[in-house]
């Protein structure tokens, strides 16, 4: 599967939901798709603002955490990022046929989710902390200066 993101939005019944969904980005924005009768939709319809985070699995683990609002746009068809984002399954050119003809059966539409980041941090664990860690830090070294 393609790149992942954890995408925090708050449900319509006022909860917070935080789900795993692929993702492309286009150098501007990141774009998921979904289909029309997804729960999350008249979520962010109500409320588009979002959080995501993107993340390594390695350690020190890499984490890019992002906030913006998210637009909806409704698209006859497969959208071609929803194409882009699934290709670099494990595929032989035969299955990669038989997919792409499944989920065109599948969908007659879905829902592009477009969010342009209004606020960004990486978290690296060597040069960036989280601001709680970096704030401990801070009063350990002041703590032994003293």
């Amino acid at each position: 599967m393609g790149a992942l993101t954890r995408l925090a939005y708050v449900a319509k019944d006022g909860t917070p939901r935080n789900v795993p969904i692929a993702f492309t980005w286009n150098a501007s924005q990141i774009v998921m798709c979904t289909s029309k009768n997804a729960p999350k939709l008249p979520a962010l319809r109500e409320n588009p603002m979002v959080a995501l985070k993107i993340d390594t699995e390695v350690h020190p683990p890499k984490i890019l955490l992002i906030r913006g609002r998210a637009g909806l746009d409704l698209v006859d068809g497969i959208p071609d990022e929803y194409l882009q984002m699934n290709g670099t399954y494990e595929m032989t050119p035969e299955q990669r046929v038989h997919w792409e003809a499944e989920v065109r059966s599948l969908y007659d539409g879905m829902v592009r989710i477009v969010v342009t980041p209004t606020w960004a941090k990486l978290i690296d664990f060597e040069t960036t902390l989280p601001s709680a860690v970096e704030e401990l830090v801070q009063q350990r070294d002041e703590r032994q200066r003293a």
